[in-house]
C-alpha cells in the first residue's frame, strides 16, 4: 500500500479548504453565514476521506505521516454537513485513541464538535460560537470545573485562557458578532435539521 500518495491527497484536501478560508477572511466574510462555496468544499473533501478511511482504516500518523494525519482530522472536523461521516471517525477515533495513536486533545475537539450540533453539552469546552452580548464564548457545556479539570488532563488550557485567546483570533481575523441573533440562531437550529444533525 503507497501511504505517501495518500497522504499527499488528504494535505491538498486540507490545503484546499485554508486556502479558501483565507480568502473568506481576506474579503471579510468568515463567520457571517455557512459559505455555499466552503461548505461544497467540506462536504467534497470528506468525501474523498471517507473513501480513503474506507480503504486504509483511520489514516493515523504511523501510516499517513503527521501533516496527513492533522490534515485528515481538519477535514473531519469541518465536515460539518456530513453527521454520519462525523460521527463514524468518532469512532474510529476513540478506538485510536485508546491505542495512543492518536492525540487525546483531536478526539476533544470532535466530540465536543458533535455535542454541540446535536444540541447537547460539550465536555471539553473546545467550541465557541457568537452569544447574545456579542461575545464570543463557549457553548454550553456541563460543569466549568469538571470541564477545566478534563481539559488539564489532556494538556489544554483553561477555558477562561482559551476564550481570551479565541475572542483575540476573531479581532485578528475581522470577525463581528452576527447583526441579528436570533434569527442566526434560528437559521443554525434549521441547517442542523436539513443536514440530519437533529430531528
Amino acid at each position: 500500500m503507497d501511504y505517501s500518495q495518500i497522504a499527499k491527497t488528504i494535505i491538498a484536501l486540507k490545503n484546499n479548504d485554508l486556502e479558501f478560508r483565507e480568502k473568506l477572511i481576506k474579503r471579510g466574510q468568515l463567520g457571517k453565514g455557512y459559505n455555499k462555496e466552503m461548505a461544497q468544499i467540506h462536504n467534497h473533501n470528506a468525501t474523498i476521506l471517507n473513501e480513503i478511511i474506507d480503504e486504509i482504516g483511520y489514516p493515523t500518523e504511523q501510516n499517513v505521516g503527521k501533516e496527513a494525519n492533522d490534515a485528515a482530522w481538519l477535514i473531519i472536523q469541518h465536515a460539518i454537513g456530513q453527521p454520519n461521516f462525523m460521527k463514524k471517525c468518532a469512532r474510529l477515533l476513540v478506538v485510536a485513541e485508546r491505542k495512543h495513536k492518536i492525540s487525546s486533545k483531536k478526539l476533544a475537539y470532535l466530540t465536543d464538535r458533535i455535542a454541540v450540533f446535536e444540541n447537547k453539552p460539550q465536555r471539553y469546552g473546545t467550541q465557541f460560537d457568537w452569544d447574545q452580548n456579542g461575545e464570543l464564548s463557549p457553548n454550553r457545556f456541563d460543569d466549568l470545573e469538571k470541564v477545566n479539570k478534563r481539559r488539564k488532563s489532556i494538556g489544554l488550557n483553561s477555558i477562561e485562557e482559551q476564550t481570551e485567546l479565541i475572542r483575540q483570533q476573531a479581532k485578528n481575523n475581522n470577525e463581528e458578532p452576527p447583526k441579528d441573533f436570533k434569527k442566526r440562531k434560528q437559521e443554525i437550529e434549521t441547517w442542523k435539521r436539513t443536514v440530519g444533525w437533529i430531528t
